[in-house]
């Protein structure tokens, strides 16, 4: 069972795609949100490492809960799949990304090197201004959360 105030998740009919995902604490305190490269296992009642992550971040930071939003909205422990599908995005899933950004007090960029795929990072990013980042991979791109230390300051994400 999840220790959050008010935790959920909206997916697909068909629980392929989820675009998105909320873990909240504390309603008086502004929340943040994630973006990812797509979503894993974690839906409205469990956790995955990456959510655990996020909700490590976001306390850490002083924030009430947060949002978890993805490039690609298709559910998949194995990113490699992205390329596999006809739909990795989703239907209506920039709209998602747009509304829980109105609803956060900072958007975070945290889908590592595969955002490139069909644009999405550069799609997204147009969207969305400012957008925050842990840390930049070789390539430009923001670290996923998993792969940055626990004591990484925000910095502002611009993409190359």
């Amino acid at each position: 069972m999840l220790e959050s105030l008010n935790s959920g998740a909206e997916l697909s009919t068909c629980r392929k795609y989820r675009y998105a995902l909320w873990r909240i604490w504390d309603n008086t305190k502004p929340k943040v949100m994630f973006i990812g490269l797509n979503p894993s296992t974690a839906d409205e009642n469990t956790d995955d490492k990456t959510i655990t992550r996020c909700t490590n971040f976001a306390k850490s930071w002083g924030y009430g809960g947060f949002y978890m939003t993805n490039l690609f909205a298709y559910r998949s422990t194995d990113k490699s799949q992205l390329y596999c599908v006809d739909e990795p995005v989703g239907n209506d899933n920039d709209k998602y990304i747009i509304k829980y950004a109105k609803l956060s007090e900072k958007v975070i960029a945290a889908w590592g090197n595969d955002g490139v795929f069909l644009e999405r990072s550069k799609i997204v990013s147009d969207l969305i201004s400012p957008i925050f980042c842990l840390e930049v991979n070789q390539t430009g791109e923001p670290k996923h959360p998993l792969y940055v230390r626990s004591d990484m300051e925000l910095k502002e994400y611009k993409r190359k």
